[in-house]
C-alpha cells in the first residue's frame, strides 16, 4: 500500500473514530478519554469533529508529504496500529451496547495477559 492510501486510511479511521465516539457518548455507553476533546465535545458535536478531523488530517498530510523519510514510514505504522485497535474496542463497546458481553470479557482477557506474564518472570 503506497503513501497516499495509507494517509487516505489514516483520515478515514480517524473520522470513523470521531463518529463512533460522538455516538457512543451520546448514548451513554462510554466517555471521551482525552479531557481535552471531552470538553470540546461537551461544547458541542460540530466543534468536536471539525477539530477532529482537523488534527486528523493534517496528520496524514504531513505523514505523507513525509512518506519518504524512515521516521515518517515507522510513525504512519504506529498510527494506523493505534488506530485499528481503536476500532476493535470500539466493536467491543458496540457489543457491549447490545447487551453481548463475550467480546469485551475476551478483550479483558488479553488485555491482562502483559501483567500476567510479567509477573510469572518478576
Amino acid at each position: 500500500m503506497g503513501p497516499f492510501c495509507k494517509s487516505l486510511l489514516l483520515f478515514t479511521l480517524n473520522w470513523l473514530d470521531a463518529q463512533l465516539t460522538i455516538l457512543w457518548v451520546r448514548l451513554d455507553v462510554a466517555t471521551e478519554g482525552n479531557g481535552l476533546m471531552a470538553h470540546i465535545l461537551n461544547h458541542s458535536e460540530n466543534s468536536f469533529l471539525f477539530v477532529k478531523l482537523l488534527i486528523g488530517a493534517l496528520a496524514a498530510f504531513i505523514l505523507y508529504r513525509c512518506a519518504h523519510l524512515s521516521l515518517a514510514q515507522r510513525g504512519m505504522r504506529l498510527v494506523l496500529t493505534i488506530y485499528v485497535t481503536l476500532m476493535i474496542l470500539h466493536l467491543v463497546t458496540g457489543y457491549a451496547a447490545l447487551g453481548w458481553q463475550a467480546p469485551a470479557v475476551i478483550a479483558s482477557y488479553f488485555g491482562s495477559l502483559p501483567k500476567a506474564l510479567f509477573s510469572l518472570v518478576s
